[in-house]
């Protein structure tokens, strides 16, 4: 179609030169009829003063019109074929390329759809025949051949109204042989002159394959999770569990003080072993978080002063700007003071003792924005092998760590739409990252609070 545009274009431009030409040569012919007139004048004028005669010699001058006219006509005449050839070179040529393009388009692996303004397939070729399992899709209505309820259809509805550009998008289609496919798409608008839209293009391809091989993929590493989970759940059992064996053999023979002290440290480990289980319901049952409003500055405030009233030996300050966010304020302030926590004891035993930054920083973005909070300390930071394993269960780098912690946080920051990296910081030590979605509406509500203040 866009060939056939294109040759029409060059037709069009062939005409305009024709044009261009025929009104050369009326100006050229209107040029020589002026000349032989006044020629004619000055010979009438030459021949009365020298015959002194009324009649002019008129064969002469109609023999002389005669041959002149028959100049521009034979000089026409080579214009008009030149022009023939001309347009017999831009028609084969856009023949050519009309050629070429349904050929690369019909071979093409990609599926191909071309939908006019009306809504009616214009072209198609048989890519998207066969990964839309449609046959014959040529001069029908799109929401007809592909099904007014399916997402493709919405896709390109919203494309055509609107203008708006699909990219990459991942849709299901379900063709008449009932199984469920799954496409990528591309979607563009035509646009021509001021900006209408006369058509869009649809670009498909068949991710089945590779949805099915994405979705063997994640099993698999959800089962190897599984095995960690569950060897990481071992072994502490089996440590507490012989710890507890141990004494609890030692106590049929040991003095009261004694048995007194078994009893005491078994319990110490029961209490482990219940506190391993507590963390792991907490990284394995699923969240619910409501949409509530959470003002994090009064949040990550309380979770500075808890830090520091643990571990008075390290100075932790809270800097920049924050937001509210929608959540669970008793869960975004347990992900928050772990982190908090974790970097106060990393940092604890530095050289010129140990500091600790929480920063914030609202970021603008086109609809509600986010949140970045940083937490920072200037402690030995973390090995380079151990920073991809950071956030598995049951890894840690602690004595006496369960490994979970850090599992929980970064469960807690996903479940509310956010993120959490870390890095090493090059003037030393880590920073744990976390970003969180703004809730809608934040700046009305900063607003509203720096007027009550």
């Amino acid at each position: 179609m866009l060939d056939t545009l294109q040759s029409g274009n060059n037709t069009q431009h062939l005409w305009e030169i024709a044009a261009g030409l025929g009104l050369g040569l009326l100006a050229i012919t209107g040029l020589i009829v002026y000349l032989m007139r006044k020629s004619f004048q000055s010979r009438r004028e030459e021949y009365h003063g020298e015959s002194g005669e009324n009649s002019p010699r008129t064969e002469n001058a109609s023999a002389f019109m005669t041959a002149s006219m028959q100049g521009v006509i034979q000089q026409l005449r080579e214009q008009e074929k030149e022009l023939e050839r001309l347009h017999k070179i831009e028609k084969e040529r856009a023949e050519q390329t009309e050629r070429l393009s349904e050929e690369v388009t019909r071979n093409m692996p990609a599926g191909l759809v071309v939908v006019n303004a009306t809504g009616i397939i214009s072209s198609s070729n048989p890519a998207a025949e066969q990964v839309l399992g449609i046959r014959g899709l040529g001069f029908r209505r799109y929401s007809e051949a592909l099904g007014a309820a399916s997402e493709l259809t919405k896709l390109l509805a919203e494309c055509l109204a609107t203008g708006k550009i699909f990219r990459r998008e991942e849709v299901e289609h379900v063709p008449p042989a009932g199984d469920t496919r799954h496409l990528g798409v591309t979607i563009s608008p035509i646009q021509r002159g001021e900006g209408k839209i006369s058509g869009a293009i649809c670009l498909l391809t068949d991710l089945t394959e590779l949805a099915a091989l994405q979705q063997r993929m994640q099993l698999k590493e959800n089962l190897a999770a599984l095995g960690e989970l569950s060897a990481g759940i071992a072994h502490e059992f089996k440590n507490a569990l012989a710890t507890i064996s141990g004494y609890a053999q030692l106590i049929p023979e040991a003095s009261p003080s004694e048995s007194a002290d078994y009893a005491r440290r078994i319990v110490e480990q029961t209490r482990n072993i219940t506190h391993v289980v507590a963390e792991f319901l907490k990284y394995a049952r699923p969240l619910e978080i409501p949409d509530e409003r959470v003002e994090l500055e009064e949040v990550v405030q309380r979770a500075v002063a808890e830090v520091a009233q643990a571990l008075p030996q390290v100075k932790i300050e809270c800097k920049g700007a924050f937001g509210d966010v929608a959540g669970d304020e008793g869960l975004i302030r347990q992900a928050l003071l772990n982190l908090a926590r974790n970097a106060a004891e990393a940092c604890a035993a530095a050289d010129g003792g140990g500091r600790v930054v929480v920063r914030g920083e609202v970021i603008e973005g086109e609809e509600a924005g986010a949140q970045r909070i940083t937490v920072a300390d200037n402690g030995p930071g973390i090995a380079a092998e151990a920073l991809p394993k950071l956030f598995r269960p049951f890894f840690t780098t602690k004595t006496n760590g369960t490994g979970l912690g850090l599992a929980v946080v970064q469960k807690i920051i996903l479940q509310h739409g956010g993120q959490v990296e870390v890095r090493n910081c090059p003037e030393g030590g880590a920073a744990f990252i976390v970003t969180l979605p703004l809730q809608r509406g934040v700046a009305e509500a900063v607003e509203s609070k720096q007027e009550r203040i």
